[in-house]
């Protein structure tokens, strides 16, 4: 995974900055081509995730456009898990590569978008439980406040995941 904070051009007009210069992207290690680009609106304290595919694994370029959030992912290898916060104003962008669970928690009310490396494919589809322990991501939100879908609350623990391929 890579962090990746762009240079941004400030102005009293607003500011400017390149979400995606696939050559700069390529220098830094995301060779990957992107096929898919996916727009997400949460409300505060909405925890989604982990999500990953197998097979059909995305890697995932991650940032968000309207908001704060705490944005994660989880090698699904090893249970070793980063997190960042993402925002309108600090711009950065969060790359998670094909194996890894991504999941986020909504600080502010937000709109995340990301771009993918593969198609979105339902029978693939795998949800690693957020609060998981044997994980233990240290969500910045209170969990008898955090607001999670009951798919994601059914998802499975990392002991019983099944392992991405990397083929």
């Amino acid at each position: 995974m890579l962090l990746i904070e762009p240079r941004i051009f400030p102005d009293d007009r607003g500011f400017f900055f390149e979400t995606y210069h696939r050559e700069r992207f390529r220098a830094a290690g995301i060779a990957d081509e992107f096929v898919q680009d996916n727009h997400s609106r949460s409300k505060k304290n909405v925890v989604r995730g982990l999500h990953y595919q197998e097979p059909n694994g995305q890697g995932k370029l991650v940032r968000c456009a309207r908001g704060t959030i705490f944005d994660v992912a989880v090698d699904v290898r090893s249970g070793k898990w980063y997190g960042a916060e993402l925002s309108d104003e600090n711009g950065r962008m969060l790359w998670i590569p094909r194996g890894f669970a991504h999941g986020f928690c909504a600080l502010t009310d937000c709109d995340l978008v990301y771009k993918c490396t593969d198609y979105y494919a339902p029978a693939s589809e795998r949800t690693l439980l957020w609060n998981d322990p044997d994980i233990g991501i240290e969500w910045p939100v209170d969990p008898a406040a955090a607001i999670v879908s009951d798919k994601d609350l059914a998802g499975s623990r990392l002991r019983d995941a099944v392992m991405p391929t990397f083929a």
